[in-house]
């Protein structure tokens, strides 16, 4: 189904994320150790997590590559945690197949209170008739369990949280100073083993699933990230298995309010998508 395709390649995205912030209670056991074998990276770090926490929301431009050989999903806009993580952000309709649901080359997307919003032309017939947003709740990609994994935490998903288990992870390395988009930053690199990464596998499933595929053979997450001068992002790097995700930091500003499009100018698609993989599988 190819609507199917489309919300997971959006929630791949917040999943990559989750990755990390759900490693905050295993890294809190391990912080010890990290602040004892390198006080000046964790001190870094957690300068730039907190001042980027504050701030609220930036302009990203994020790439998911599965490693397949069809390229990265690109997804440009907003990120916002302030309150909660949510996107608005165009992504390439012929790459994740929506090109029968709207006519523009570009998709916009919101993520709102964990459901999924696209922006498509008004349909002749059927659940999206005369509609001009299609919505899909995350437990329709990800199932109950997997979707109340992802809300779990405040932000969760977002680049903060990332950042906040980033600082407790317990085998960091200084990198030195390198150009990256025009900046001059300290890159940091992080392993994060797949055991540290709790809420993560209720997101993929328990058997036969996607986690053991993307963490790939060695079971871990590398995270790369790149801090300016201000101590800010500027890139972030996160690569499991085949799965890379590549954050680039635009411009960092107060929280941006992102909201849901007025009901009724919606069609909710969730339970169709829902029945549709139950007869799937």
């Amino acid at each position: 189904m190819k609507l199917r395709h489309t919300a997971a390649w959006v929630g791949f995205t917040a999943v990559t994320l989750l990755a990390a912030s759900a490693c905050g209670t295993e890294g809190a056991r391990t912080a010890a150790k990290a602040v004892s074998n390198g006080d000046k990276i964790m001190a870094a770090l957690a300068r730039a997590t907190d001042r980027t926490e504050n701030l609220g929301s930036a302009e990203v431009k994020m790439s998911a590559d599965m490693g397949t050989g069809t390229g990265p999903v690109v997804m440009e806009g907003t990120f916002s945690w302030g309150d909660g993580f949510a996107f608005d952000v165009d992504m390439d309709t012929k790459h994740v197949q929506m090109q029968a649901l709207t006519a523009s080359p570009k998709v916009r997307v919101l993520l709102v209170d964990g459901a999924y919003y696209y922006d498509i032309d008004p349909q002749p017939s059927g659940p999206l008739k005369g509609k001009e947003w299609m919505k899909i709740d995350s437990s329709a990609v990800f199932g109950e369990k997997g979707a109340q994994a992802m809300a779990g935490n405040s932000g969760g998903g977002s680049p903060v949280a990332s950042m906040k288990a980033l600082k407790y992870a317990n085998d960091v390395e200084d990198l030195g100073k390198q150009n990256v988009d025009g900046q001059s930053a300290t890159h940091y690199r992080a392993v994060i083993k797949a055991d540290q990464m709790g809420k993560l596998k209720d997101v993929y499933g328990d058997q036969d699933n996607l986690f053991d595929s993307v963490t790939g053979a060695n079971g871990r997450m590398t995270m790369d990230i790149w801090v300016n001068g201000k101590d800010l992002p500027v890139r972030m790097k996160q690569v499991m298995g085949s799965l890379t995700v590549t954050t680039d930091f635009e411009k960092f500003d107060k929280t941006a309010t992102v909201k849901a499009p007025p009901a009724a100018q919606t069609g909710d698609l969730t339970e169709a998508m829902k029945n549709a993989q139950q007869q799937q599988g």
